[in-house]
């Protein structure tokens, strides 16, 4: 595992983002872990956090011209990203979009930087797909091209077939979905903490009943 992976699970459980026990999914599951990335909430996780992805997106080798932030999670997401990939010596434009088309002043429904060139879309997690989707779509409308997808973590779990929810966005849309952690990461930083080997136990298990290679 890349250093920066297990420096990022540290970080997450250090901020309550990554808790294990028992949780509720969406789709009715009793998960034994649960990733809420809306807990980097101050400045400095933030920025913390921007730098995470900065050097998950460097490490994925990801060609790419701007970035894209779906509203609402993706637009502090996008910022502090192209800020860490400008202090890394890669200056990026992003934009992101609103939920409702302004009328006045500039219009339209876009923030930032024109949508144009190859487009990575930024997000937290793909649970359903919905936001990706969006996104795309967004994209094309300005000919523009959607090139790949980085989100925070893999859950490599099985959404309604047979594939995982990150599995279902390759197969959809041709492109790359890149992650600064997935559940492979996880386990294996479980694995050598004595004090989590319980955890580990309970997601071995949640994983063989609804996990995807």
């Amino acid at each position: 595992m890349p250093d920066f992976r297990q420096e990022f699970i540290k970080f997450a459980i250090s901020c309550n983002v990554l808790c294990f026990g028992e949780f509720k999914t969406k789709a009715g599951r009793m998960s034994p872990y649960f990733f809420n990335a809306g807990l980097f909430n101050d400045g400095a996780s933030l920025r913390k956090l921007g730098q995470f992805y900065a050097k998950a997106i460097l490490a994925a080798e990801l060609p790419f011209d701007m970035l894209f932030g779906p509203a609402y999670k993706g637009i502090p997401l996008v910022s502090t990203i192209a800020i860490a990939l400008a202090e890394s010596g890669y200056n990026y434009p992003f934009c992101f979009n609103r939920k409702e088309v302004k009328d006045h002043g500039e219009g339209g429904n876009l923030v930032g930087a024109p949508l144009a060139g190859r487009v990575l879309i930024v997000d937290d997690v793909i649970s359903a797909g919905v936001s990706v989707r969006e996104s795309v779509n967004h994209i094309r409308a300005w000919d523009a091209v959607p090139c790949g997808v980085v989100i925070a973590l893999d859950r490599m779990e099985r959404g309604n077939g047979e594939r995982s929810a990150t599995q279902e966005v390759h197969h959809a849309y041709g492109i790359q979905v890149a992650s600064i952690i997935n559940l492979d990461d996880i386990t294996s930083y479980l694995r050598d903490r004595k004090n989590l080997r319980r955890d580990l136990h309970a997601i071995e298990s949640y994983r063989a009943q609804y996990g995807v290679a």
